[in-house]
């Protein structure tokens, strides 16, 4: 019976310490009748930034940012031109002590809007 609670104590501890690198997943759909190009996600300290050549109209595409050097408090930024030329700056969301609250973000970009869909972490 020892062995079994010393077991059981050894896996609740070992869950707790996961080595996954420090981020968060987001996905960007491009729901919007016209390409967007050169985007870019990053935090607003912008110490890593993720960039893609382009989304085609209804297409999308997933990736992680990493926050292994971010410190502070901050948000989330995403930037890019529409192929008619606009250029787009989206802020939104929150992270602290330079760690995301969320697992994922999701952000639908549509004709005249951005839409920002968190997915919070369960503790």
């Amino acid at each position: 019976m020892k062995k079994l609670f010393v077991i059981i104590l050894v896996l609740s501890l070992s869950s707790c310490f996961k080595h996954k690198e420090k981020g968060i997943d987001f996905e960007i759909k491009n729901e919007s009748e016209l390409t967007i190009k050169e985007i870019k996600f990053y935090t607003s300290e912008k110490t890593t930034i993720a960039e893609f050549h382009k989304i085609e109209p209804n297409e999308s595409t997933t990736s992680f940012l990493a926050m292994k050097n971010n410190q502070s408090d901050g948000g989330y930024v995403l930037e890019f031109t529409r192929s008619d030329g606009q250029k787009e700056i989206s802020s939104n969301g929150y992270y602290t002590n330079g760690s995301p609250l969320d697992r994922k973000i999701s952000l639908v970009v549509k004709k005249d809007t951005i839409l920002w869909r968190f997915n919070t972490r369960r503790y």
